[in-house]
C-alpha cells in the first residue's frame, strides 16, 4: 500500500487544517464523538425526533399531475418547444444532443434540466455539552414518495432565496451568506445528476456557530451519530443532507487509535480507512493523474438543441416520454401545501425516473483498510467529463435491447451479492425538488475479487479519506457517491442495537 509519507505534498493539498473549538482536538475527531453519540448526550433522543418528525408529517401536501401546457407561470417555447418559466430564472427544460466516440451507445439526444444558477445547500452546526449538533430541517418536496424527508439547515436555489416567487424568507440563511463570525467547516461546490442536469452545481456547506439559536417548529438540533441512524431508514434523509454531511472533513491522522471502543466487526476498517496514516492502495497523487488521464481518454461532445429536435422523444399533453417507455418522462404538477415551504401553492415540470435504480459501491479490505472500488464514470451533464462514481449506478431495466457491452460493469456482482455481503442497504429518493419519486436502492456490498488497472482501467480501489480529501474540491465525487460515503461513514458509529 501507498504509505502516508510517501503522498505527503498531496495530501496537505487535498486535506488542508481546520479551525477547532474545542482545545486541541482535531475537527475530524469532533466530527468522529458526534457520530459516536446516538441518545446518551445528545439534546434530543431519537424517540423524540421520531414522534416531532410524525407530527410534522400531518401537514399535508397535495401533487397531482397536470397538462404540460396548463403549468402556471411556465410555457413552452413555441420555436424551440423549451419550457421555460416566465421570469427567466429557476430552469428550463432543454434538449442536448450527446456523442460519445467509442461508447456502446455511441450516440443520442434527450430532454434535460438547464439550471444555471447555483443554490446553497448548508448544514449550521453547534456545540451543547460539547458535541456537534447539527440543524436540521423536516421538509416537504414536491417529488418526495413519502412527502417529508429530513433537509440541511438550508437548502435553497438563488432563485428561492432572492423570493423571486415573493414567498417567504428562507430561515437561517444568513449564517452561509455572511460566514465572517462563524467557522466554516467545508464550503465547494458539487455536481448534481449528470444524465437529468446540464452542469447542475450546488454549493455545499457546513458552517458551525457559538450563537445562541432557537429553532424554529420545523427544525430539530441532532448529533452526527443521529443522523447516521436515520440513513438506514428508507427515505428519510434527503439527498441534499446526505451529500453535505459526506463532504464533512471525516478524515484524519489516528483516527482509529483516538477512537477506541465497541461496535461492528467492520468499524475498525473504517476507521482505518478514515486515517491518512493507514495508507492506501493507490498514492492520492496517482489518484489524481488517473482521473485527469480519464478525463483526456474519454471524448465527450454535447451541445444544446431545441427540445423539439430530440429524437426518439415524444410529447403528449401530460408527458414527454421516451419511445421504448424507458429512461424517464418529463412531467407537470402541481402543488398545494400547508407545511413551512416559502410559497405554498404552484406548478412545475418534473422528471420522473422509470423504474428504481441502483447505486452501490464494492468494498474490499486491503491490509485490514476498507477501500471502495470507485468508477470514472462519464455522464453528459458533467462540467468536466468525469468524476468518480460508485461501482454500479444505474437502471437495470434501461439495458433491456442495449448491446451487452453496455450492461454497467459489475453489476452482476452487485445483483449476487449473498445477504452477508450486504453492509448496507436502503432506499433512498434522489432530490425532491425536480424528481418525481426518484429512488435508488443504495448498498455497499463487500467482495474479495482482484480488479486491476489493466482489467478494468476506468476502476480504482479508494480509501474513504482519499475520497473524503477529493470532496475538499469541486467536480471529483459524484451525488450518488457522495450519498454512498455518508453511508459509509454511518457503519463506523455506535453500534445498531443499542
Amino acid at each position: 500500500m501507498a504509505a502516508a509519507h510517501k503522498e505527503t505534498s498531496v495530501a496537505e493539498t487535498l486535506s488542508t487544517p481546520l479551525p477547532t473549538r474545542s482545545g486541541d482536538e482535531s475537527l475530524a475527531v469532533r466530527i468522529a464523538k458526534s457520530v459516536s453519540i446516538v441518545d446518551k448526550g445528545a439534546l434530543h433522543s431519537l424517540a423524540e425526533f421520531h414522534a416531532w418528525f410524525a407530527e410534522r408529517g400531518k401537514r399535508v401536501a397535495r401533487v397531482h399531475k397536470m397538462p404540460l401546457d396548463e403549468l402556471v407561470g411556465w410555457s413552452t417555447d413555441p420555436d424551440t418547444h423549451n419550457i421555460e418559466h416566465h421570469s427567466g430564472k429557476f430552469f428550463s427544460v432543454q434538449g442536448l444532443s450527446v456523442e460519445l466516440p467509442g461508447a456502446p451507445v455511441a450516440a443520442w439526444s434527450q430532454p434535460i434540466i438547464n439550471q444555471p444558477e447555483i443554490g446553497i445547500l448548508g448544514i449550521l452546526v453547534k456545540e451543547f455539552n460539547g458535541v456537534l449538533h447539527c440543524l436540521m430541517q423536516a421538509k416537504m418536496e414536491p417529488g418526495n414518495r413519502n412527502g417529508l424527508q429530513l433537509s440541511p439547515t438550508v437548502q435553497a436555489t438563488r432563485s428561492n432565496y432572492t423570493r423571486v416567487h415573493q414567498g417567504n424568507a428562507v430561515p437561517y440563511l444568513s449564517y452561509f451568506q455572511d460566514t465572517s463570525r462563524h467557522s466554516v467547516m467545508t464550503d465547494a461546490l458539487q455536481s448534481e445528476q449528470g444524465a437529468w442536469f446540464f452542469q447542475k452545481r450546488n454549493r455545499n456547506m457546513v458552517v458551525e456557530t457559538d450563537e445562541d439559536i432557537e429553532p424554529h417548529e420545523a427544525f430539530m438540533w441532532l448529533t452526527i451519530g443521529q443522523l447516521h441512524r436515520l440513513l438506514a431508514i428508507d427515505d428519510l434523509i434527503n439527498m441534499d443532507t446526505r451529500t453535505v454531511l459526506s463532504c464533512l472533513p471525516f478524515s484524519g491522522a489516528e483516527l482509529a487509535e483516538q477512537l477506541p471502543g465497541p461496535g461492528s466487526e467492520l468499524r475498525l476498517p473504517i476507521l482505518r480507512s478514515c486515517s491518512e496514516d493507514h495508507g492506501s492502495l493507490h498514492s492520492t497523487g496517482d489518484i489524481l493523474s488517473w482521473i485527469t488521464d480519464a478525463r483526456t481518454r474519454h471524448e465527450v461532445r454535447t451541445r444544446p438543441v431545441p427540445l423539439r429536435e430530440v429524437e426518439n422523444w415524444r410529447r403528449t399533453p401530460y408527458t414527454i416520454s421516451h419511445d421504448t417507455g424507458r429512461f424517464f418522462d418529463v412531467m407537470g404538477v402541481h402543488i398545494q401545501t400547508d407545511g413551512d415551504r416559502e410559497v405554498r401553492e404552484w406548478t412545475q415540470p418534473m422528471i420522473a425516473p422509470v423504474g428504481v435504480g441502483i447505486v452501490a459501491f464494492l468494498v474490499k479490505r486491503i491490509e485490514g483498510v476498507l477501500h471502495v472500488l470507485a468508477h470514472a464514470c462519464v455522464e453528459p451533464g458533467y462540467l468536466d467529463v468525469v468524476e468518480l462514481s460508485p461501482t454500479v449506478m444505474c437502471t437495470p431495466a434501461n439495458y433491456e435491447g442495449l448491446p451487452p457491452a453496455a450492461r454497467p460493469a459489475f453489476l452482476n456482482h452487485v445483483l449476487a451479492a449473498r445477504p452477508e455481503q450486504v453492509l448496507f442497504e436502503t432506499l433512498l429518493s434522489e432530490e425532491g425538488g425536480r424528481f418525481y419519486h426518484a429512488q435508488n436502492r443504495y448498498l455497499v456490498v463487500e467482495t474479495d475479487i482482484d480488479i486491476t488497472p489493466e482489467l478494468a482501467p476506468d476502476f480504482r480501489w479508494l480509501a474513504l479519506h482519499q475520497m473524503v480529501g477529493l470532496l475538499r474540491h469541486s467536480h471529483y465525487v459524484n451525488v450518488q457517491a457522495r450519498s454512498l460515503i455518508a453511508c459509509l461513514h454511518s457503519l463506523s458509529g455506535a453500534p445498531r442495537d443499542l
